[in-house]
């Protein structure tokens, strides 16, 4: 007995240090590498890199368009897995393979769909062009290409859970008298905050590191179609290296905040469940 104990510690922390060096090489240390280069020059020149007019631009184009595609993808995803998992219809697995068509479909792909569809030789693209509207290389192809590439996180995420739980406490609310409005607002939502809260985290972060996609329709015009992804590329192939580790730090900064939030919601989901599961026995 003593010796499958000891070969069990042994296989445990081999397996610990296995992933803490993993963690370390590929995660770890490229944001190290990426916080030095930025600061190299001091913080003079990191902050000023940071405030200039085109990084600016690219700021508030990432924010506007998370701040687009995540409320939109919010709405569609409640709704989406709404209908999924409490509903039964013809063509639901068909949905099901829509939702998830942006996961399986290269995000470069993506994008020229949207080129295809809105370019000057696209599908809509004399149409567009006789009534003076343009898409692609304007705000407007980046954000509907971040919709596209994002638009399956909150569903993912609350589909399965919606499975889990059932139907039988919105029957009872129905059945009791209640609205569907009321039935969603006070059982079905407070049911599934965490999940959504979780999805809206990945979305968000998804929308504001998306690169492959928005790269096709920008047009990488400077101060305009710009992203903070797109600006970094932009500056490192300009040598730029400072000023481009600066502006990737950001970006660093942003993700490093949605793994502590991502982190603290899952807490807070299981010591949910747990005292749930308490309550009930």
């Amino acid at each position: 007995m003593s010796q499958v104990r000891r070969e069990t510690t042994l296989v445990k922390w081999s397996l610990i240090s296995v992933a803490l060096i993993y963690i370390g090489l590929f995660l770890l240390l490229p944001l190290a590498i990426v916080l030095t280069t930025g600061l190299s020059k001091g913080l003079g020149v990191y902050f000023s890199s940071l405030s200039e007019a085109n990084t600016l631009a690219a700021i508030r184009l990432t924010l506007l368009t998370a701040a687009i595609a995540v409320p939109l993808n919010l709405v569609f995803g409640i709704a989406a897995s709404w209908a999924i998992a409490k509903f039964d219809f013809h063509g639901k697995n068909f949905l099901l393979t829509l939702i998830d068509l942006p996961l399986s479909v290269s995000p470069i792909i993506s994008g020229l769909i949207y080129v295809l569809m809105f370019g000057a030789q696209g599908v809509l693209g004399p149409w567009l062009m006789e009534h003076n509207i343009k898409v692609i290389f304007t705000p407007i192809a980046i954000i509907l290409a971040t919709i596209f590439v994002t638009f399956p996180m909150v569903a993912r995420e609350l589909i399965p859970l919606m499975k889990t739980q059932g139907n039988e406490e919105e029957e009872a609310a129905l059945t009791l008298g209640a609205s569907g409005f009321k039935t969603f607002w006070y059982v079905t939502l407070p049911n599934i905050k965490w999940g959504l809260l979780y999805g809206v985290i990945l979305c968000n972060a998804r929308a504001m590191g998306e690169f492959g996609a928005v790269s096709v329709v920008s047009g990488h015009i400077r101060g305009l179609t710009n992203t903070l992804p797109l600006h970094i590329e932009i500056l490192y192939n300009e040598y730029q290296f400072t000023a481009a580790f600066a502006v990737a730090s950001l970006l660093a900064f942003l993700a490093l905040i949605t793994l502590v939030v991502k982190s603290l919601i899952e807490l807070k989901f299981h010591e949910e469940l747990k005292s749930s599961r308490r309550s009930m026995h």
